[in-house]
């Protein structure tokens, strides 16, 4: 069947999602197990895939999704503790103190503050964290979901201590020693580590660029669209202290991709980053005289809101000292540190212990396998609640609160992350096929590829956003794409290391509109049934995002190194 033909099946579950989501606004507890069957069906109509492997597929992605599942409820439980012991009162009290002007929080938690959780922690965790800590200070839910998960793009290429590129780059390694074999010393770099660090350096190239531009645009979308005056200008006014912001992240993002390695760009760029912002908001530098803030909660639009309720009384008290109510959160980010650097201990004693199962169903290459430790879900989030009813002296009647809502809020994104995650297994385990067709993803790609031919480079980044809105991580969407890309790029005589990198790139600003994150995001606030119009208007950053990387990646590819590796 030709390759075309092929690109059009496999786009069906996913055009069926997008009509019911975004057209027809059905939530993605009822779009997803629908767009799972029309997978499902495809599999074995268009590629003859055994049922019994799309069987396998989707117990394999039911259990995948526990992983996903584990971090949502561990970011609810962090949540609910720390909303019931008083400990987030006392943060929004410490930001209020900042400044009450909404434009600077997203920029301080939205954009420098995730950052640094994304290059901790990664999996969707900065967004479940940042959304209802910018909901408990006052924000509407639509409104906290959209700017976490807009800007929860820019370090994404570093998350998890750089897993998406030194895992999700791991399959191109035999075509890269092949090329260092060929080409010996002139090619820039001499193994598989010199390789990531390149691919790291021209990612966070392309990211520091959209570093500038996307957190400005997030404050002037935000009061464009929650504004009570509906204008992009409010947004605007703040650009001294967004491009301020910027320079401090960038800086020391830029100099840890090239001086240290892909493991830490996100990280240090956060850590860094953060407390120079914070004290640039506290001594109001480079902010506008007039404070901005959402209108009275009697004028928001009903689909702003969801079932966990924003306070609309914002006066807040210190229940505790700010260290004590930050201690969770500096416990959170010391133990992802510790536990992902791989020159420590701790990573291989929370690795030690493993649960999966091989050839489901008797399928060989379906399989699933957890680390219950190494999940940020347990550990640190469940860790860390436990500890804090102890820190912050919490009677048994809170706790009990707090773990009965957490377990409350997890019936809809489980409901939608179990479908959403057993298509995204059929459609990469649809290689297992007996007619020699590619796998759904890489019909889709090669498709796309043969339209674009030279202007690859404009693209490349899309694929990578590709790959991340149906499989939901960055690392597979490297793992999905990166061979492909690489094979475009040598097919094409494009500089292979800057199309890998655009592929990584396109990975993380795909983070902004995958079903995965949306669902655990939304469910963090209370938002149910909101997953269509989230996608729908993160549509128009993910374009501006792709457009800039586009026009880099042309200018670099053929204005700058042409033939270069």
């Amino acid at each position: 069947m030709p390759t075309g033909i092929l690109a059009l099946f496999a786009f069906l579950p996913i055009l069926v999602a997008l009509v019911l989501m975004v057209g027809m606004r059905w939530p993605a507890t009822r779009a997803m197990p629908l767009a799972w069957l029309v997978s499902a069906a495809a599999g074995v109509l268009f590629w003859k895939m055994d049922p019994v492997v799309v069987a396998a597929s989707t117990i394999q992605g039911f259990a995948s999704a526990v992983t996903v599942l584990l971090i949502v409820f561990g970011a609810l439980i962090i949540l609910y503790t720390l909303s019931e012991s008083g400990g987030m009162e006392t943060i929004n009290y410490g930001f209020h103190g900042i400044s009450t002007d909404r434009r600077v929080q997203v920029i301080i938690i939205a954009f420098i503050f995730q950052a640094f959780l994304e290059g901790a922690a990664g999996f969707g965790t900065p967004a479940a964290i940042a959304g209802p800590l910018l909901m408990s200070l006052g924000f509407p839910a639509l409104a906290a979901v959209l700017v976490a998960l807009i800007l929860n793009s820019i370090p994404v290429t570093f998350g998890a201590v750089g897993t998406p590129v030194w895992f999700g780059l791991k399959n191109l390694s035999y075509k890269v020693e092949h090329a260092i074999s060929e080409t010996g010393p002139g090619i820039g770099f001499a193994d598989m580590d010199g390789f990531y660090m390149l691919i790291g350096q021209w990612s966070s190239v392309f990211h520091s660029v959209v570093a500038f531009i996307l957190p400005l645009f997030v404050v002037c979308f935000m009061t464009r669209i929650f504004g009570r005056n509906r204008s992009w200008k409010e947004g605007l006014a703040i650009w001294k202290f967004s491009l301020f912001a910027s320079t401090a992240f960038v800086i020391p993002f830029l100099v840890s991709a090239f001086f240290i390695g892909e493991e830490f760009p996100a990280l240090i760029g956060g850590l860094v980053g953060l407390p120079i912002v914070l004290m640039a908001a506290r001594r109001k530098w480079f902010l506008p005289q007039a404070s901005w803030d959402f209108g009275p909660q009697s004028e928001w639009e009903a689909q702003w809101t969801g079932e966990i309720a924003t306070q609309a009384d914002i006066t807040f008290k210190a229940r505790m000292s700010q260290v004590r109510a930050w201690m969770p959160y500096v416990l959170i980010g010391l133990i992802l540190v510790l536990t992902r650097v791989q020159f420590l201990p701790f990573s291989g004693w929370v690795r030690s212990w493993s649960i999966g199962f091989r050839e489901i169903l008797g399928q060989s290459g379906i399989d699933y396998a957890i680390e219950p430790l190494y999940n940020p879900g347990i550990v640190p989030f469940v860790l860390v609640a436990l500890l804090t009813v102890l820190l912050h002296r919490m009677p048994a009647q809170k706790v009990k609160n707090a773990w009965r809502q957490a377990f409350f809020r997890m019936k809809n994104p489980t409901i939608a992350l179990l479908f959403a995650v057993a298509l995204v297994q059929i459609f990469k385990n649809s290689s297992f096929n007996p007619m020699g067709y590619a796998s759904m993803p890489l019909s889709m790609a090669e498709a796309v590829a043969a339209l674009a031919q030279g202007s690859w480079p404009l693209f490349a980044a899309f694929v990578g956003a590709l790959g991340s809105f149906i499989t939901g991580s960055n690392t597979v969407s490297n793992l999905l794409f990166g061979e492909f890309q690489y094979d475009i790029a040598t097919a094409l005589d494009l500089p292979r290391q800057i199309i890998v990198a655009l592929q990584a790139v396109g990975g993380a600003m795909g983070n902004m509109v995958c079903i995965h994150n949306i669902v655990a995001a939304s469910a963090t606030v209370g938002l149910v049934g909101m997953e269509g119009a989230i996608l729908r208007r993160n549509v128009l950053p993910l374009l501006l995002y792709g457009a800039v990387v586009g026009a880099m990646g042309m200018a670099f590819a053929y204005l700058v190194f042409p033939g270069v590796f």
